[in-house]
Parts: C-alpha cells; structure tokens; sequence
C-alpha cells in the first residue's frame, strides 16, 4: 500500500490557541507528567518489591500502571516539546507514529480495567474456585489477548490512515495526532477511515464497560448476599479503588466520543482528550495507594528500603 500523501508535516495547535496560556499550561502539564510518570514507577516497583502483591489484581494493576505511563507519553511529550521550542509541527511519519501508540495505550487501559473486574468478579462471587480460575497461565493468557487485539486495532487505523491522501499542510486541532481531526485535513475519502473509527472503536470502547457493568452486577448481588457482620463492607472496599478509575476513565472518555454533536466543540473536545490522557493516568496511582491497606504498606516498606540502602 503506498503512501499517498503528499505532504510532510501537520502543525499541531496545541492544548490552547493563546500563545500565554500555552506558557502557562506547559508548566502545569509537565509537573503531572512527572507526577505521572513516578507515581506508576513506584506502582510497579511496589508491586514487584512485595511477594504479598504478587497476585493476579496486582499483576494487571502493574500493566495498567505500565499502559498509563505509555498513554500519557506518547501524546503529552511531543506538545511541551512543541511549546518549549515554539515549534508548533510534526513529521507525516510522526503523527502517525503517535497515532498509533496513542490508540495502544488507551485501548489497554480499557481492557485491563475489565480483566480487573473480572478478576473481583471470580475474588467476590467465586471465592473457593478462585485460585482456579485466575491461574498464572490464564492471567498471561488474558494479557497476551489484550496486547495483541490492541495492536490489531491501533495498526489497522494507522495503515488505513496512511492510504489517504493529504494535499494541504493544515493545522490540527488537537495537541496530539488523534484520528478524528486528523481525518478531516484529508482530501480524499475517508468513509472506510470513518466506518471503521465506528466499528472498531465502538467495540473497543463498549465491550470492555459491558463487561465491566456485567462484573459488577454479579458483585453488588454477591455483596448483598453477605450476613456476617462488616462482610459486604469488607468485600466492597476491595472494589472500590478499581471503581473509581473506572468511573474517571470512561466518564471523561463518553464525554468526549460519545456526545451529541450539536454539543461538541474543538475545546470541549481537548479539554475531554487532555483529562483522560493526562489527569486520569496521574490520578490512578493516588486512587489505588490511597484506598488500598496493602498498597501503602508495600510503598512504605519501598521507601524505607530506597532511603535505608542511600
């Protein structure tokens, strides 16, 4: 399939059309960048440093702490890079490079939220076959499917939007390369681009919150179904760090892709983008280390053994 594009770079506008406010957002973004990037770092190495977390929510939860950081890099770099250089461009072969590890890492962060809650689902409702279940074999099994299916998606986006053509350098309303305002610099047809942003991105975005809801379904019956005293209280909290992300997540994601578009506008649009690629990987780390015993106790003894070993 060769590239018909005739063009060589796009100019991003930026998460803000002022050249002041660009200014001052950089600092903001770059301080939750760096909040992101250490808050998931010490997830990871929490959870690795701890033989207690080693267990399957853990497991996933350190994948979605590893597609978090991918998210957020691979769509906020490029712009303080742009606005610390007053360079507003990227390359042909950039913004679809970006494209692609964007659609990755956002459909990741979709699955391993509903691999999550299957894995309270079988913790709550399925406790005595538990172990059975979430095997080490299926866990690896469940992650190669998210891996590969998101690869899938991402690539055949980029592939299918690399055959079109673009004849104008045109200025893209957005601070990273999404496919929608990508899509309407083209000057060829877009009706296949469009068709499959619909099926494949409908799919994406609604099975895992089907399943998700499903899980959680099951659970609140479950729950209900405790006697014993501080039981359902007990089993819930177990639940709700993952709850919350998962409400962050697809309530700024719904906002921004499934709005009526008599209400959709270019700000409304980025200022949605920029909360569920930046401010929900940041928040992530704080939801689960705040709201889980076990969390904090493995981040006090990293810290400790980080501060004792320097």
């Amino acid at each position: 399939m060769e590239n018909q594009s005739s063009i060589s770079e796009f100019f991003l506008r930026g998460i803000s059309g002022f050249p002041e406010q660009q200014q001052l957002l950089y600092g903001l973004f770059l301080c939750m960048y760096l909040v992101t990037l250490t808050g998931n770092v010490l997830i990871i190495l929490a959870i690795g440093s701890d033989p207690h977390l080693h267990t399957p929510m853990y497991f996933f939860l350190a994948n979605l702490s590893f597609a978090d950081m991918g998210l957020i890099s691979s769509t906020v770099t490029k712009m303080l890079f742009n606005v610390q250089t007053r360079c507003h461009t990227i390359s042909y072969t950039g913004c679809l490079t970006q494209m692609y590890f964007f659609l990755m890492f956002g459909d990741l962060d979709s699955f391993f939220l509903a691999v999550m809650a299957y894995d309270r689902y079988a913790a709550i409702c399925r406790p005595l076959h538990y172990s059975t279940i979430m095997s080490t074999r299926f866990c690896a099994l469940m992650l190669a499917l998210c891996w590969v299916f998101t690869n899938i998606v991402a690539l055949t986006h980029t592939t299918l939007m690399a055959r079109l053509s673009f004849c104008v350098v045109g200025e893209i309303a957005h601070f990273f390369c999404d496919i929608t305002p990508v899509l309407k610099l083209s000057c060829s047809d877009t009706h296949v681009n469009e068709l499959m942003v619909f099926a494949l991105g409908g799919t994406v975005l609604m099975v895992p919150f089907v399943c998700i809801v499903i899980s959680y379904v099951h659970i609140v019956f479950a729950i209900l179904k405790v006697r014993t005293p501080g039981g359902s209280s007990k089993a819930f909290s177990t639940c709700s760090s993952h709850l919350c992300v998962v409400c962050v997540f697809y309530g700024t994601l719904f906002s921004a892709y499934l709005c009526p578009p008599s209400i959709v506008s270019v700000e409304k649009d980025v200022a949605a983008a920029a909360v569920y690629t930046v401010v929900t990987p940041m928040l992530n780390p704080f939801i689960y280390s705040l709201r889980n015993k076990d969390m904090k106790g493995a981040l006090r003894r990293l810290l400790c053994r980080r501060i004792l070993s320097s």
